[in-house]
């Protein structure tokens, strides 16, 4: 493959089919050019035992379980999808559960019970995002298997069992000044009358940290580039919002604050919590958290010209 048309084109995510070793995905990403994220699809007992390699060279990963449940005993696909997707958690990177999930609604208008515990179950691990794929493609049913998985993601998430288990299931990294500071923000967003994590990333690392940690309040990505605010549609609990570049922290702080009342998440009596990194516009340079009121007076009068 000389090139990629697709990312010519615009494509935010490419899912690499039958990865076997981190080489594979390391060719991709050098095909891509940094046009496109690279999904690797676990789908070979190979990917699966150099899983590690391979999720450490990849942006994402995608938990094939169909073909999984060909190449390995099916009793084997269980266990080991909860231990991609807890990987990759604790990677900081998106991990989506796919194939077979509503099955039966190929041709059944309804699903059965067994198939609403598994999308269930994908919920309760963590997974950013759950799949479907012949249901919706070419089944005769699409919307209702839409709505039908839509419906058990808000009653799982509904469920107070579920942040005992996704709190349960959290790995605590504080390895980096950009750790420290994301998990400082989602224990203060949960100890506090917090209404919503901002983030501002230009590649969209800081954001899947703070995701990472499965905060109770939603996260506001803020960032200047298109083709980030697209890709971090896939991570978990994140809105994203296009704002302009900055060159100031007070300048953040209002763009801030000024999203997370525009979308609904907070009022000019709210507080947010604010992470970026100075310089701006710099990846990987994540190094400070500020509690913001969301009235822009306070703001001023806190920090004056």
């Amino acid at each position: 493959m000389s090139s990629s048309p697709s990312c010519d084109l615009g494509v935010d995510w490419l899912a690499l089919s039958f990865v076997q070793r981190p080489e594979d995905v390391t060719e991709a990403k050098d095909l891509a050019r940094g046009r496109a994220a690279v999904l690797s699809k676990i789908e070979k007992p190979a990917a699966v035992k150099a899983y590690d390699a391979i999720l450490a060279v990849s942006d994402g990963i995608m938990v094939a379980r169909g073909d999984l449940g060909v190449e390995l005993p099916v009793h084997a696909v269980p266990p080991i999808q909860k231990r991609l997707v807890r990987a990759a958690r604790a990677a900081a990177k998106p991990v989506i559960v796919a194939t077979q999930m509503l099955e039966s609604m190929i041709e059944s208008p309804m699903p059965t019970r067994a198939e609403v515990s598994d999308v269930a179950t994908a919920i309760y691990e963590g997974a950013d995002a759950i799949m479907l794929s012949a249901e919706s493609a070419a089944g005769k049913f699409p919307i209702e298997a839409v709505a039908t998985m839509n419906n058990v993601a808000i009653s799982v998430e509904s469920d107070p069992t579920y942040r005992q288990v996704i709190e349960a299931s959290r790995t605590i990294n504080r390895s980096t000044v950009a750790d420290g500071i994301v998990s400082a923000a989602r224990e203060i967003a949960e100890a506090t009358n917090i209404k919503a994590i901002a983030c501002f990333s230009q590649s969209g690392t800081t954001v899947g940290l703070v995701a990472r940690e499965r905060p109770r309040v939603p996260i506001i990505a803020l960032t200047p580039l298109m083709g980030t605010a697209r890709r971090l549609c896939l991570t978990w609990g994140t809105h994203c919002v296009i704002t302009e570049e900055q060159d100031r922290f007070k300048g953040a702080v209002i763009s801030a604050v000024r999203a997370a009342r525009q979308h609904g998440f907070a009022t000019e009596s709210d507080q947010i919590v604010l992470t970026a990194g100075v310089p701006f516009n710099v990846q990987g340079t994540t190094n400070i958290l500020r509690v913001a009121p969301c009235d822009e007076r306070l703001i001023y009068k806190a920090d004056p010209e």
